[in-house]
């Protein structure tokens, strides 16, 4: 399966306060998940955000609050964004048949939301130098268990060069501005 940008959802996941700290390889994280953003918004792709339990682990941190301020981002318990019915709606009515993952941890919501959408009939691709967790070995595993499940698992390049397939097209010099 490739990813095609006219079926294609970016879902970010989960990137708040104390948490979003302590994750392995946070510097590297950032980076792509800030260029995930900004490349979605330059190819118009549709995008939804998450916050687990955000009363108690806080806001969307920055500087991708502020990147989002014009995304729906929905509240949730479930550590499956498929587990909160505001966030299945707005998905489904979008009529995205291809997720993009990006977020924390990856060994619990990326990993359970990527398999509730497999399961759901979604294309899953885990961006997976835009992931993390604050235990390396735990997010090697979630990434393999959910290659093994049917998930696409490539890197932050590899899906915003799939995504824009051309070199001619009038955007690639944009992309190539944020990407380095």
């Amino acid at each position: 399966m490739m990813l095609k940008r006219d079926e294609a959802m970016l879902v970010f996941v989960d990137v708040q306060g104390k948490l979003h700290e302590m994750m392995d390889g946070k510097d590297v994280l950032d980076g792509n998940l800030t260029r995930m953003i900004q490349c979605a918004k330059l190819l118009e792709l549709p995008i939804l955000g998450t916050e687990q339990i955000p009363e108690k682990l806080g806001a969307t941190s920055e500087p991708f609050r502020s990147l989002l301020i014009d995304v729906p981002v929905f509240g949730k318990s479930a550590f499956s964004c498929c587990g909160e019915p505001k966030f299945m709606g707005a998905f489904r009515a979008a009529g995205s048949r291809q997720a993009i993952l990006v977020g924390i941890e990856t060994h619990v919501c990326i990993y359970q939301t990527a398999i509730d959408l497999l399961e759901d009939g979604v294309e899953v691709f885990v961006a997976a130098d835009a992931v993390s967790s604050r235990s390396p070995e735990n997010k090697e595993r979630a990434l393999q268990a959910m290659r093994d499940a049917g998930a696409q698992v490539i890197p932050t390049e590899t899906v915003l060069f799939a995504l824009l397939r051309d070199a001619a097209d009038p955007r690639f010099k944009e992309l190539l501005k944020l990407i380095k």
